[in-house]
């Protein structure tokens, strides 16, 4: 693929994705809980490959998901570009500290680029690992759960793999916290 169609597809990819985005941080999120027994079969496959990744983080260091087995795990997709996105990485990082011995292991996958992604951390701190996913990678969000295909989208996935929840939009960090607090008692 040239270096002008990729451009022209995240381009493209991005701006959907950011112009749901906006949408979804000003109407009503839904969240849901779904126990790994309730999933359905297409969440049940999602879920497998996600887990399943290897993505490398802005250096080039492939990140494995397996290496978070059995702890609840805060699966945050989003982009640079992305303000609600922006906007919520420090109360992440905030959690991220707070849970850190507890089990609890937050994970960035930005849908944007190696380059993009290392600007950010150089002018943001970032208290957990932020890895680089292809725009391919957003019809697995919708599979997910996150059928307008919009960033930001969270998972919260409990120490048994089930999906405690998803939410499309911004998430605040009191609703995340008291899910956590939940999640790592267990």
């Amino acid at each position: 693929m040239s270096r002008l169609t990729t451009l022209a597809l995240v381009t493209a990819v991005a701006l959907a994705a950011g112009a749901a985005g906006l949408y979804t941080s000003y109407a009503a999120n839904a969240n849901t809980a779904a126990p790994a027994a309730n999933l359905s079969q297409t969440q049940r496959a999602a879920l497998g490959k996600l887990l399943a990744l290897d993505l490398p983080d802005a250096k080039g260091v492939q990140q494995p998901f397996s290496a978070w087995k059995g702890k609840v795990l805060v699966v945050n997709f989003w982009a640079t570009w992305c303000p609600p996105c922006r906007k919520e990485i420090p109360a992440f990082s905030t959690l991220s500290r707070k849970y850190a011995g507890k089990g609890v292991q937050f994970v960035g996958v930005s849908i944007d680029t190696a380059k993009n992604v290392a600007g950010f951390q150089a002018k943001q701190a970032v208290d957990y690992p932020l890895v680089i996913a292809d725009p391919s990678l957003v019809q697995l969000t919708e599979e997910l759960g996150n059928s307008s295909q919009g960033l930001p989208f969270t998972l919260v996935i409990d120490r048994n793999g089930g999906i405690s929840l998803v939410k499309l939009g911004e998430l605040s960090e009191q609703e995340l916290d008291r899910k956590l607090a939940e999640l790592s008692k267990s």
